[in-house]
């Protein structure tokens, strides 16, 4: 997934998930690294709050083509989805092929 960063506000590093009575969710954002922790807050059966924070490191498809392009790769087909619709300035996902 791309991170939605087109949308964060200058300075804002914290952007809310998931919120119902028994879930809490929020992804803290560090542009400067490409890194997010995803942090997921459950109330259990016994009224517990139970926390899991997850780190990522994001890549752009530009990064990966790079990448791909060092291994001997070629860019095939870029998708926004698995139905390859279009992939676009505004895609918050992608589906890349590439070949060797």
């Amino acid at each position: 997934m791309v991170p939605d960063l087109r949308r964060l506000p200058p300075g804002e590093t914290v952007r809310p998930g998931t919120v119902t009575a028994s879930r809490l969710s929020f992804d803290e954002y560090d542009v400067a690294s490409q890194r997010l922790v995803s942090h997921h807050y459950r109330v259990n059966d016994h009224n517990q709050i139970q926390l899991r924070s997850i780190p990522f490191r994001y890549v752009w498809p530009a990064e990966l083509d790079l990448m791909a392009k060092l291994a001997g790769m070629t860019l095939r087909d870029r998708w926004s989805d698995w139905n390859r619709e279009p992939f676009t300035s505004s895609s918050s996902r992608h589906v890349s092929v590439w070949q060797k």
